[in-house]
């Protein structure tokens, strides 16, 4: 039982191969390198029983792909993801060179596939946030590292390669104009495995530096920098694909920005996803915008219910009492909402999880994300935990935001881990999703259909994941709602000069999403 007195269920349906990494088996010996072969590999990580498995196949790594982007003609580029299930990387042959984001999470897979290329002669190259956090630790592991703006290192790492002048340790720091950064490559992606290819990035960075957030980790000085608009339609234009994913840390930062790119992305009919803050809602004609340019959802972090464990967390955001209105400012023009939010927090008591998924389904938010409060290394919060005696391990691999790896203030190890589960299985349950329907009734079936179909279908996407079925079924689910949308876009367009009131923008915006 939990501290609600119900049922709970702390684990669930986790098959072997989305719960381990495929055995590498022993390194074949005696082979050749291929020369001038680049495999960029995303290693495997545990899933979440209490989240959904399909958030995981639902952009591909654009780290990965912006790097093929970076590559010279002369070199064969492949891409692996050991999260689509499809066994262990190639290594026959051996490729010349291997190029590995390393993350927190998989830090210890990394540095494992690190070790058996190298043992067949390939040259490893790490990269990624936990390298530019732990760059010891990951040298060890490492022919050479790459710390910092990985696309601007790489032509240069290549020539060395060439002329057998490797380095062990490239530098870079994110201060160059965006605008001369290549268009990711996407051709090398698996297509069928994701349910879009077209993750982008349009700005690097975000106006905040919350203490918790990876943004604030030691040495990594990430200016907000804005791509050229026109660079970012010709790149979603040359994926032709009908649904695009925006991974900003922040798309709203500069909302001037924000207007340019809806007015050049509205012509183009596809339908959007970003992450934002909420202050996006200080306009609510940027908001108008962005669901008549085609933007369909959007992820908020709101973190707490509580101010002042947004004080301490240096985030500057608009005062928790008035989150429920903006978030009907987003409802007003179609636009869902998923909400994310941290438990743990030195403000937080036991009574945290009843209250946050409380609130969510009062404001009928489509989707939330949970996460236990996790010191990353490098950031003010580890520091500050650390100093107080409160970081129980260093076992990276349970840095996950799903485990408990620190001690509590207000509540117990136990309490926050069962709090945390607790959260999913109630805002998961029937009772939930029926709670939080749209008040539209002709939404309803396609909301309800989304949300078993992303958030109570795990062995079902284990399937789809597997057989590389994820976009042969999602694909038509999304053409359908980017249809649905663009009706809903001349009914707003039909209100363009008059002023909107909720109830007549309620008419007009009612649709769902293909996820958010």
């Amino acid at each position: 039982m939990d501290s609600f007195g119900r049922p709970l269920r702390r684990s669930g349906f986790v098959p072997a191969d989305m719960a381990s990494a495929p055995a590498l088996g022993p390194a074949p010996r005696g082979q050749a390198v291929r020369c001038r072969s680049v495999l960029l590999l995303n290693p495997f990580y545990p899933k979440d029983p209490r989240a959904s498995f399909g958030k995981h196949v639902l952009t591909p790594t654009l780290a990965l792909t912006s790097i093929a982007g970076a590559t010279p003609p002369h070199w064969d580029v492949q891409y692996w993801d050991e999260n689509l299930l499809q066994g262990p990387p190639p290594c026959d042959p051996p490729p010349q060179l291997v190029g590995i984001t390393v993350h927190l999470t998989f830090a210890r897979r990394a540095y494992e596939l690190a070790a058996w290329y190298r043992s067949q002669g390939s040259l490893v190259i790490l990269g990624g946030l936990h390298v530019l956090s732990c760059p010891e630790e990951a040298l060890q592991h490492a022919d050479a590292i790459a710390i910092g703006d990985g696309v601007q290192l790489w032509p240069a790492i290549l020539s060395d390669v060439e002329a057998g002048l490797l380095r062990d340790r490239y530098e870079a720091d994110f201060s160059r104009s965006y605008a001369l950064d290549p268009p990711a490559r996407r051709a090398i992606l698996p297509r069928a495995s994701f349910l879009t290819t077209t993750s982008m990035i349009a700005t690097r960075g975000c106006h905040n530096r919350c203490g918790f957030c990876y943004l604030s980790t030691d040495g990594l000085h990430m200016p907000y920098r804005m791509r050229a608009v026109q660079q970012v339609v010709d790149e979603i234009v040359a994926d032709q694909q009908p649904y695009t994913v925006f991974i900003d840390n922040n798309l709203g930062s500069r909302p001037d920005y924000l207007r340019k790119l809806c007015t050049a992305l509205r012509p183009l009919g596809i339908i959007w996803s970003a992450a934002v803050t909420i202050d996006i809602t200080d306009d609510p004609s940027l908001v108008r915008d962005m669901a008549l340019a085609g933007c369909t959802g959007v992820f908020v972090g709101f973190e707490s219910l509580n101010g002042g464990n947004l004080r301490d967390a240096r985030k500057r955001t608009p005062a928790p009492e008035d989150y429920a209105r903006r978030v009907s400012v987003l409802h007003r023009y179609g636009i869902q909402v998923n909400g994310s939010f941290v438990l743990g927090f030195d403000h937080d008591h036991p009574d945290v999880f009843q209250r946050t998924v409380e609130w969510i389904e009062v404001n009928r938010l489509e989707c939330a994300t949970f996460h236990i409060l996790t010191p990353y290394p490098g950031t003010p919060l580890f520091r500050q935990l650390e100093s107080q005696g409160r970081i129980l391990h260093r076992d990276w691999d349970k840095y996950d935001t799903a485990h408990v790896v620190f001690q509590p203030r207000h509540m117990s190890c136990d309490e926050l881990d069962y709090g945390y589960a607790w959260c999913y299985q109630n805002l998961f349950s029937h009772r939930s999703i029926w709670k939080r329907r749209p008040s539209d009734p002709q939404a309803v079936l396609g909301y309800l259909a989304m949300s078993y179909l992303y958030k109570r279908s795990n062995r079902f996407w284990h399937l789809l994941i597997k057989h590389r079925l994820t976009a042969a079924v999602w694909r038509p689910l999304i053409e359908h709602s980017r249809r649905r949308h663009l009706r809903l876009r001349r009914r707003l367009q039909a209100l363009e000069f008059t002023a909107v009131t909720p109830a007549a923008a309620a008419r007009a915006s009612h649709w769902v999403s293909p996820g958010v």
